[in-house]
């Protein structure tokens, strides 16, 4: 189910931009859409099924939108590991997420978490995130943040450790389009952050 699931979310959420999970193992890569991506997604979805554990994965795009000089960002989490993240946190193992109790949300408790699991720095420097909300899709929670008053910048660091407390094989995937062809990386436990460089035109 939960692979059905993950290969659906990265059709519909990634626009079949499924070549990033064959070379994650890159520091980053660049990733277009094009039709023989659906061969790719069927040879992912029989790699995954022939797989005995659980798949512990994230997608976080993150856009900049020229208009509102913003970095626009969803991220798509599974809601049972996101849940259990949450948990953890709180100690409380009771808690659902979904129906969270009297005086909590579900927006109030994954900003929370996402605040210290997911942090950026634009040319080094520390920026804010404004968490704007949520959308339930299937098994996963799709996750709405913005980094405003972004005009220009050299280098975005990423860090994501978004469930990597709870499971050591956590992947977050994450994929950046600024000014240029898609970027795309892959956070895990052991190096949950990276950073990705705005190419300069050569003068000819």
């Amino acid at each position: 189910m939960k692979v059905i699931a993950f290969v659906m979310l990265l059709v519909t959420g990634l626009e079949f931009r499924v070549s990033s999970f064959e070379c994650a193992s890159q520091s980053s890569s660049k990733l277009e859409t094009s039709s023989s991506n659906l061969s790719q997604i069927l040879n992912l979805k029989s790699v995954i099924s022939n797989q005995l554990h659980a798949i512990h994965v994230s997608v976080s795009e993150i856009n900049y939108s020229e208009k509102d000089k913003a970095l626009q960002i969803s991220s798509r989490i599974f809601i049972d590991d996101l849940e259990l993240a949450i948990r953890s946190k709180l100690n409380n193992p009771e808690l659902d997420l979904l129906h969270p109790p009297t005086g909590q949300t579900i927006d109030l408790l994954v900003s929370d978490y996402l605040t210290d699991h997911l942090k950026f720095k634009l040319d080094n420097k520390p920026v804010k995130i404004h968490y704007l909300g949520h959308e339930i899709e299937d098994l996963a929670i799709i996750c709405y943040i913005e980094i405003e008053s972004v005009k220009k910048f050299k280098t975005l660091e990423v860090y994501n450790s978004v469930i990597q407390e709870i499971h050591n094989d956590q992947s977050n995937l994450v994929h950046i389009t600024y000014k240029g062809p898609v970027k795309s990386f892959r956070l895990m436990k052991e190096k949950p952050s990276d950073i990705f460089k705005v190419e300069t035109k050569q003068k000819s």
